[in-house]
């Protein structure tokens, strides 16, 4: 497996427990029980972040897509499990984050102009 590879499924990971580690936060305010699935979330999430890092994904590429990810998922969730509210300016803020990470993803492709 590409060290790429590694990479984008560590990623992947990671973003999916986070949301699942935020989501379990907000049903732990009815049951306390739930704080378990959060700590276990969080750790797993940065463990599966480091592991990204570890193959060679940038930390700002590695952390705009975590984060613009992580919102909208969990927006969506929230909205769909907990019935929070979704708005079409919350969309267009979702969809913003998204293109600021597509920015920093092109960023990070194009080569700087020679200094020499």
């Amino acid at each position: 497996m590409t060290r790429s590879r590694v990479a984008g499924l560590a990623l992947t990971g990671a973003i999916l427990v986070e949301v699942a580690a935020t989501l379990s936060l907000k049903a732990a305010i009815v049951q306390p029980l739930w704080y378990v699935a959060v700590v276990a979330g969080y750790a797993t999430a940065f463990a599966l972040l480091a592991v990204c890092l570890r193959a060679g994904m940038p930390v700002g590429v590695a952390y705009a897509i975590w984060g613009a990810c992580g919102v909208f998922l969990t927006a969506l969730l929230a909205a769909l499990i907990f019935g929070e509210m979704l708005t079409p300016i919350m969309a267009v803020g979702m969809a913003l984050i998204i293109g600021g990470v597509l920015f920093v993803e092109a960023g990070h492709r194009s080569k700087p102009a020679d200094a020499s």
